[in-house]
């Protein structure tokens, strides 16, 4: 009788233990962070995942898959990539040298496993690698602030489901950013509308936004502007695709970083 409890009690000590297993945090295989002497003047590079959004630009400048490659970059430049946070502003840091200044640092880091991870594992996996490594302490702070939302036009959406096997958006010549104060036009293809929002919150010129359209797909769309000559971005959202962008406060997680170290050497 001893023995059987005994047993019991082992299998249920060991019950317990496998779900803390589970838990533990994703870690990169091999990572490395080290200053920056690059000298781009810009940051460069991100995170390649089995789902990853890219442009045409992107697909010759990215890491290999199931890498983070990223060069010249602020700790604050980091915690946007890692976190996918809308917009810089949203960042709230302590000393100088997190945000400002000439302190930047290069990471190349490898998941175990590069063809089964996703881009949102890669970037967990960068998130847990920048509070180790900069011993960075952090909270969240609520927000209400100028920007806008997305919701479904009078006549319904205008939006082809997709057939694509990969997400991928082409950007007027290819690149990734929208050149200020010029034409845009924009191809997307198996582009959800969470990704659709963070292309507005970074690019739009209205602030961070909240998609209010309840449209839960992937979808292939072409969408084009000009702020000067017309249609401007709102109009050819509405116009377009069927989306309505409209101005209003919004309450946005702001990312504070309490603390930070410099990273000790690899």
């Amino acid at each position: 009788m001893t023995c059987s409890n005994e047993f019991a009690g082992a299998i249920f000590l060991l019950g317990l233990a496998l779900p803390m297993a589970a838990q533990a945090p994703l870690t990169f295989e091999v990572a490395s962070v080290k200053p920056s002497i690059q000298g781009h003047g810009g940051v460069v590079g991100g995170c390649h995942g089995i789902d990853s959004v890219l442009t045409p630009d992107e697909r010759g400048t990215l890491p290999p898959l199931g890498r983070c490659v990223i060069t010249d970059a602020r700790l604050s430049h980091l915690v946007s990539i890692a976190w996918n946070i809308q917009t810089m502003q949203m960042i709230l840091s302590g000393p100088d040298w997190i945000a400002r200044g000439d302190e930047r640092f290069d990471v190349v880091a490898k998941a175990e496993d590069p063809e089964k991870t996703t881009d949102q594992q890669l970037h967990t996996m960068l998130q847990n690698m920048l509070v180790e490594r900069f011993a960075m302490k952090f909270h969240r702070e609520p927000e209400e602030t100028p920007g806008f939302a997305l919701t479904i036009a009078k006549g319904g959406a205008k939006l082809a489901p997709s057939k694509s096997e990969e997400p991928i958006i082409s950007i007027g010549d290819g690149k990734g950013k929208p050149s200020p104060g010029q034409p845009v036009s924009i191809k997307a293809r198996g582009y959800s509308m969470a990704m659709l929002l963070r292309y507005l919150s970074s690019f739009g010129g209205m602030g961070p936004g909240i998609d209010k359209t309840g449209l839960d797909g992937v979808y292939d769309f072409e969408l084009s502007w000009d702020e000067d000559a017309g249609p401007t971005l709102a109009a050819a959202l509405r116009l377009q695709l069927g989306i309505v962008m409209e101005r209003q406060k919004v309450t946005v997680s702001n990312f504070a970083i309490d603390s930070a170290q410099r990273p000790s050497a690899n």
